[in-house]
């Protein structure tokens, strides 16, 4: 039998185990976003795309899409706009999940200061995201 597993890779396997599921929660997302933008862009192209723009004169449009509970209405109206929006908002929310993972993971653990500084982490994501 070889040497363990720690001293060839520096991980537990319950740290390869974590970032394994780290890992597919971020693929997952990211594909799951993208199918959502591209159904969203389909759509969009489907309802407007043979309509001949006016470069003239620039028409501003005021966007209803300002606050997740205008999206999530939108998408459930069928807006195409609103499901493009909403690939938009997976996409960005699959590193904030990440985050979120690796501090549970760490607090099951019982690792503190990671913890601490994935609870931090996510705090400033929130923030930034929320109001700041």
């Amino acid at each position: 039998m070889g040497p363990p597993h720690t001293l060839v890779t520096g991980h537990s396997s319950a740290d390869d185990r974590t970032e394994q599921v780290v890992g597919n929660v971020l693929r997952l997302g990211v594909l799951i976003a993208a199918a959502v933008t591209l159904v969203g862009g389909v759509l969009y192209l489907m309802q407007a795309g043979a309509t001949r723009p006016d470069y003239h004169v620039f028409h501003g449009q005021s966007s209803p899409l300002r606050s997740l509970a205008q999206v999530a209405r939108g998408v459930a109206a069928g807006n195409a706009e609103a499901i493009v929006q909403a690939g938009v908002v997976l996409l960005i929310a699959t590193p904030i999940a990440r985050v979120a993972l690796t501090l549970i993971a760490f607090a099951m653990r019982k690792d503190r200061l990671y913890a601490v500084i994935s609870a931090l982490v996510l705090v400033l994501l929130a923030y930034g995201l929320l109001g700041g």
